[in-house]
């Protein structure tokens, strides 16, 4: 152990921008997984959502544009802008303050973001589709047009 300390300094030393990139790495991942475990919002699987969907009566609200929504969409699911979301505009999403939502979008991103911002404004039950449109498509689970 003792000759281990002089070799990691010399190697820091020489290496200098390598570590710090481990240390940036390392504490991006630490930040990320605390949000995470503090966060209200919930990343589901598909499975998931559709087990609340059925059980829970969730509402899915479809963050894409309107041509990517009449392509095909999730069953039930509702259109609706995350610049609205964005913009406190909630109109119409205000009456499913206390349902269970599952915000999706392309891939998942944009989702999180949107779903982050309900549940600062007083939704009680936010969750995300993990991956989106995209994962669902991909488990070939059906849409709509």
């Amino acid at each position: 152990m003792e000759e281990l300390m002089p070799m990691a300094i010399t190697f820091a030393k020489n290496h200098t921008l390598l570590v710090v990139a481990w240390i940036a790495v390392f504490v991006f991942v630490l930040v990320q997984f605390i949000k995470s475990a503090t966060s209200k919002v919930k990343i589901v699987s598909n499975a998931e959502a559709t087990s609340l969907i059925n059980n829970q009566d969730a509402m899915v609200i479809d963050l894409r544009n309107s041509d990517e929504f009449k392509r095909g969409h999730i069953a039930g699911s509702m259109e609706f802008s995350a610049t609205d979301i964005k913009n406190q505009n909630l109109g119409k999403l205000e009456q499913y303050k206390e349902r269970h939502l599952i915000l999706t979008c392309a891939n998942g991103i944009t989702a999180r973001s949107s779903a982050q911002l309900l549940s600062k404004q007083g939704f009680s039950h936010v969750y995300t589709l993990n991956e989106g449109i995209s994962g669902w498509r991909a488990e070939n689970l059906p849409l709509v047009k």
